[in-house]
């Protein structure tokens, strides 16, 4: 997914969608260099999610252990 970002509202980047359609984020979300006009693109991280699902079950399993 990838959305531009049309202006800054106090906390908010005001983006716009590939839909056409209009949405708030907040600036914490948006990476520090990002300007109005710049597209930023959204994607899973398969990998990443993986590793962190592992690390999780490593971690409950640890809290349950015996």
């Amino acid at each position: 997914m990838k959305y531009t970002i049309d202006r800054f509202e106090g906390e908010f980047a005001v983006v716009e969608l590939e839909s056409g359609k209009f949405a708030d984020i907040p600036r914490e979300a948006i990476p520090e260099a990002a300007h109005e006009g710049h597209i930023i693109s959204v994607s899973i991280d398969s990998s990443a999610t993986k590793n962190a699902k592992k690390d999780i079950r490593k971690l409950e399993d640890s809290l349950w252990a015996d």
